[in-house]
Order: structure tokens, then C-alpha cells, then sequence
């Protein structure tokens, strides 16, 4: 399944085949589905089991623009010119969520204990911030925890909180004139898009220095330089590792959008169209999830694995690898693969990066950890990873992460009290500051034109159509 994902390759809120093939997977397995989960196409919650705690596994099935690529090749070769690739892994994300809840419902089954298990096919996390409409929604209401991983070159807990994050639209509608004849008579949009730009700059110092501010011009007005620009727009990126400084950071950007405007005599519109929460992970169910990964051990590779891996790591330079390793704290590991477990203590308590996961772990207890399936030091989002996505040591990764995962759910299922400790942690963190949704409630998930695919090949093997065929 996580190969014909890989293949699938599609994008966030086009992941249309790629929910099918999992759909029809969980059904034939037992699975209660509910499709449209949120009001989302490509969202979806599976259950079965019955009565007691609910256990949920988190999945992801999006692929990234731009970086196709043929599998196992050692240089850069794309399979589908300007096509997609899972240059995060999330086909074998979704895949390891989805055999571990496998695993755990035919584990209840057959100790018959009581006890739910849920997989929540989750979109758009490249971007997209799908979990934080599901749990706008209220899909995650209900659990009792949540579990989930990352496909990585390293196995490890990771307890990291990560990055809040906010994207906000500034759209200034000024007047058109011609620049020689009338300039008295426009007024220019593009000027105010430059002067929010000059004044965020100034604002860029009296910020917290472990704060964030990007931006990127969307629309200049046109190219004729002898017409007064009637509309500009730019997109505010905003990070920090508390939402909190995010929407006050924001608001005060804003601020800056309306003098902008009045400085320029236009008018601004402003809209937040997508935001993530900082990570708030649960120390109990980490420590249950360390602890089984401790018992499990190093991810079994073999020569095979070990001769691919060096070749690949070949493709990658050195400083390339020791950045990829650093964010994790894991740049003093030597060798092809990673073949141990990361000591907790090594890792860092904040990842410079931001995920809709954290949306989730304000509703809910949660726990994650990397999977070691790549070849060590492998970058995200890169091509070399595409081309390693479905081989043996990714298939490795994902079987083993899996283990881990589902032995923590069934932890849980046997020894309730360690349930009740992370919701009294969970309790705790929520009486300092509950959640709130970081986007608004008239705002709906964005539309993403798709990136190219093969025709006749891919999608004439699996037509959505064909809902219920064999895939």
C-alpha cells in the first residue's frame, strides 16, 4: 500500500486515490469508515472495535510539488516532468499508522478486551494544515489518546515541541492611472505592498529573537511600469514557539498593513487563511512509547540495506547530512544507517519546524517518534529522499515504527492508570492555557490545483471510479 501511495504522489486536498486505495483497505479489514471527515474530501476517520478507550493513530498520505522522482536512482531523474514526490515520506507514514491499527484491532479481537481503535486519514499536512480543520471540526474530540510517528534516518521519541505558525493574506486595491499623463489621479497598490514591507523589516527588531516573519509578494500589479498598480498582494509567514506571541506578532503586523494603506490612499483586506499550534507533546505517553521502542530495538537492516543505503548517502552531501541530522541533536552519528535507538536526552526540546500535529495535541494526549528509514542524514523534502521511499530499508522503517506504535496502544489498553496520567498531564497543560482554534471559522480548507501526473499509467490503473475493484 505505502508503494502505490508513493506512486499516487498527489498533493495537499488532491489525495483522492490515494484515500480509496485506503478506504477499501480498512472496509475489507473490519473498519467502520466515515468519509468527509470535517467536511473535508479527503479526510477520514476508521474505527472498529468496541466500548472502552479510544486509541487513535494519526496518517498521512500528501506528497510534495516539484520533486518526482524515480526510485531508487542515485542521481537526480525525474519520473513525471514538474509531477509530485513524497519528499517527507508520507506514504510510509500513512502506511505504518495503518498496519498498526490493523495490529491493534485483531489484538483486541483476540484477547477480548474492550477498547476502540481509530485511524484518521489526515490531509494536506505539506501546507495545507489539515488536521487543524479536523480538529476545528471536532474530529479528535472523543479520544482518549493519539499516537503517531515521522519517517526519519534516525529512530528516536520525539517529545520536541515545534513551531506556531500563522499565514495571513494582505490584499491593498488602490486606483489605476497612467504613471505620466495623471499619477495624481492613482493610487498604488504595489506602494503600499512596499511599505508594509519597509515597516515589517523595522518591526523584524522589536520581535522575540526566537521569532519568525517571512513574506512573499503574490501579486505586483501587472509588469507595465507606465501604469499606477490598481492591486497588490503579499503573504505574512509568521513563526514563534508559542501561538500566543504568533497572533500578537500578527496583530501588530496588521496594524502595519492599515497604515500602509493609508499612507497610499488604498484599501486593505486581511485574512488568515491557514495556522498551526506549537506541539504540546504528552510526557507520559512519550515515555510508554520510549520504552517500547528501548524493548523493540534497532530497526533490522541487513547487507542489502546497508550496501543501498551507502549509495544513496553518496548523492547527499556532507553538509547537507550533518543540517539534517542537527535539528534532531543526532549530528555525531556515523555510518550509512542509523542502527540504534537516539537517546532521549540528546534530543532538543523545541524542532525549528512547524506541523498540524500540534493542532492535535491541545484536544488530546499525544505521542510521536521517528522512524529510522532512509539512509543517515537524509534531508526532507529533498529528491533523495523520493528516491528511497519505496525501498527495502523505507518498508523496514515503516514495519518496525509500526511495532512500536501498536505496543504502545496496547500498553494503554492493558494499564488504564497509565492512561489516566496523561490525561491528568493533559488537564494540567489546559488549565495554563486552553486551545483555541488559530483560524477562523469562516475560513475553509484552500483549493490546490494538482501538479501533473503520468496519464494512462497511474490513473488508468486505479480510476477513482472504480471504487470497490481489487486495486
Amino acid at each position: 500500500m505505502s508503494d502505490r501511495l508513493w506512486d499516487f504522489a498527489e498533493t495537499a486536498y488532491n489525495e483522492h486515490e490515494s484515500v480509496e486505495l485506503q478506504i477499501r483497505e480498512l472496509e475489507k479489514n473490519g473498519f467502520r469508515v466515515t468519509r468527509n471527515a470535517a467536511g473535508i474530501p479527503t479526510a477520514f476517520i476508521a474505527e472498529a472495535g468496541s466500548e472502552g478507550p479510544i486509541i487513535g493513530f494519526l496518517g498521512e498520505y500528501d506528497a510534495l510539488p516539484q520533486l518526482s522522482q524515480e526510485d531508487g536512482k542515485t542521481a537526480r531523474a525525474q519520473k513525471v516532468m514538474g509531477g509530485n514526490g513524497h519528499g517527507c515520506g508520507h506514504n510510509i507514514l500513512g502506511g505504518a499508522a495503518l498496519l498498526s491499527a490493523f495490529a491493534v484491532k485483531d489484538w483486541l479481537l483476540s484477547t477480548g478486551r474492550s477498547g476502540r481503535v481509530r485511524y484518521y486519514g489526515c490531509p494536506a499536512e505539506e501546507g495545507g494544515a489539515g488536521k487543524v480543520f479536523m480538529a476545528r471540526g471536532g474530529t479528535f474530540n472523543d479520544l482518549d489518546a493519539a499516537l503517531t510517528w515521522h519517517p526519519a534516518s534516525i529512530l528516536a521519541i520525539d517529545a520536541m515541541s515545534t513551531l506556531a505558525t500563522i499565514h495571513a493574506r494582505f490584499t491593498f486595491s488602490g486606483v489605476a492611472a497612467h504613471a505620466a499623463a495623471a499619477p495624481h489621479l492613482g493610487r498604488s497598490a504595489l506602494d503600499a505592498v512596499t511599505l508594509m514591507s519597509v515597516a515589517a523589516n523595522y518591526l523584524r527588531e522589536h520581535i522575540p529573537s526566537d521569532a519568525r516573519l517571512h513574506y512573499a509578494i503574490h501579486d505586483t500589479g501587472g509588469i507595465a511600469p507606465n501604469v499606477v498598480q490598481a492591486k497588490a498582494e503579499v503573504v505574512y509567514q509568521l513563526r514563534a514557539p508559542d501561538l500566543g506571541v504568533v497572533l500578537s506578532i500578527m496583530e501588530r503586523l496588521r496594524k502595519i498593513a492599515e497604515g500602509a494603506a493609508m499612507m497610499s490612499g488604498t484599501s486593505m483586506a486581511y485574512r488568515v487563511e491557514k495556522a498551526m499550534s506549537n506541539m504540546r507533546p504528552s510526557t507520559v505517553l512519550s515515555e510508554l512509547m520510549y520504552g517500547r521502542m528501548q524493548a523493540l530495538g534497532p530497526t533490522p537492516f541487513d547487507d542489502e540495506d546497508r550496501a543501498f543505503a551507502k549509495r544513496m548517502k553518496a548523492a547527499i552531501s556532507p553538509e547537507e547530512a550533518k543540517a539534517s541530522l542537527e535539528i534532531f541533536g543526532a549530528q555525531r552519528l556515523s555510518g550509512v544507517l542509523h542502527e540504534g535507538v537516539l537517546p532521549a536526552e540528546v534530543m532538543p526540546s523545541i524542532l525549528s519546524a512547524s506541523t498540524d500535529v500540534g493542532d492535535v495535541s491541545w484536544v488530546v494526549p499525544t505521542a510521536r517518534c521517528l522512524g529510522a528509514c532512509f539512509a543517515l542524514g537524509t534531508p526532507f523534502h529533498s529528491w533523495q529522499l523520493v528516491a528511497q521511499g519505496k525501498a527495502s530499508i523505507a518498508h523496514k522503517g515503516m514495519v518496525h515504527t509500526a511495532k512500536i506504535m501498536a505496543a504502545t496502544a496496547a500498553a494503554l489498553f492493558v494499564d488504564p492508570k497509565t492512561l489516566d496520567r496523561a490525561k491528568e498531564e493533559f488537564r494540567q497543560q489546559s488549565a495554563v492555557g486552553a486551545y483555541k482554534c488559530p483560524i477562523p471559522d469562516d475560513v475553509a480548507p484552500p483549493v490546490i490545483k494538482p501538479a501533473p501526473r503520468p496519464q494512462g499509467t497511474l490513473r488508468g490503473a486505479f480510476p477513482t471510479q472504480y471504487a470497490g475493484a481489487n486495486p
